[in-house]
C-alpha cells in the first residue's frame, strides 16, 4: 500500500515538474520574443528621432543663415508628427523667449509611437520573464519532492530486507514520515500551469 502511494505521488510530482518546466521555457521564450520586438521598435524610434534632429538642424542652419527659402525646404522635410511639435515649439517664441524649451523634441506634442510600443513591450517582457522564472522555481520544488519520494522508495525497499523488526519498522516509519512531508509539500504547490 505504501509503495503504491509513493509511486502515485512520485508520478504526480514528476509530471508536475515537467509541466512547470515547459511553462518556464515557454514563458522565457515569449519574454525574449517580446524583448526583440521592443528592441526593434526602440531602434525605429531612435531612427525617427535622428531624422527629426537632422531635419531640425537643417532648418536651424537655414535660420542662422537668414534664408527663408532654405528654411521652407527644411520644413518640407519634417515628418508630420514632428511638424506638430515644431509648430508648438515655435508658438512659444523660442527665438525671443529664454524660457522656451530648447527644441521641438522637448515639447509634450513630440511623440514617438514606436518608443511607446517599445516601452509597453518591455513591460510585457518583464512580466513574462517573471512568470517563467516563477514556473522554473515551482518545477524545481516538484523535483525536490520527487527526490524525497525516491528516498521513501529506497527506505521501504531496503527496510523489508532486514531481519530485525525494529530496524524494519524504523525505516518504514521514517519513509512514511518522508511520504507525509512530500504530500504536504505537493499540496502547498500551485496546481498545474495554464
Amino acid at each position: 500500500m505504501l509503495l503504491a502511494l509513493v509511486t502515485i505521488a512520485a508520478a504526480w510530482a514528476g509530471y508536475s515538474a515537467a509541466k512547470w518546466g515547459t511553462a518556464s521555457r515557454v514563458d522565457i521564450a515569449r519574454s525574449l520574443t517580446l524583448r526583440n520586438l521592443a528592441t526593434r521598435d526602440e531602434l525605429t524610434a531612435i531612427s525617427l528621432r535622428n531624422f527629426d534632429s537632422s531635419t531640425f538642424t537643417a532648418w536651424f542652419t537655414a535660420y542662422t543663415l537668414n534664408s527663408r527659402q532654405k528654411e521652407a525646404v527644411a520644413e518640407r522635410r519634417f515628418r508630420p508628427a514632428f511638424r506638430v511639435a515644431f509648430n508648438a515649439w515655435m508658438a512659444t517664441d523660442p527665438l525671443h523667449n529664454p524660457h522656451a524649451p530648447p527644441g521641438p523634441t522637448y515639447m509634450p506634442q513630440y511623440k514617438l509611437p514606436p518608443m511607446a510600443r517599445a516601452d509597453a513591450l518591455d513591460t510585457a517582457a518583464n512580466v513574462k520573464f517573471d512568470e517563467g522564472n516563477h514556473a522554473g522555481l515551482v518545477s524545481d520544488e516538484y523535483i525536490r519532492i520527487t527526490v524525497f519520494l525516491a528516498a521513501v522508495l529506497f527506505l521501504v525497499g531496503i527496510g523489508s530486507s532486514f531481519k530485525l523488526y525494529s530496524i524494519r519498522y524504523a525505516l518504514i516509519s521514517f519513509g512514511t514520515a518522508l511520504l507525509i512531508l512530500s504530500v504536504v509539500l505537493i499540496l502547498q504547490q500551485p496546481g498545474l500551469p495554464k
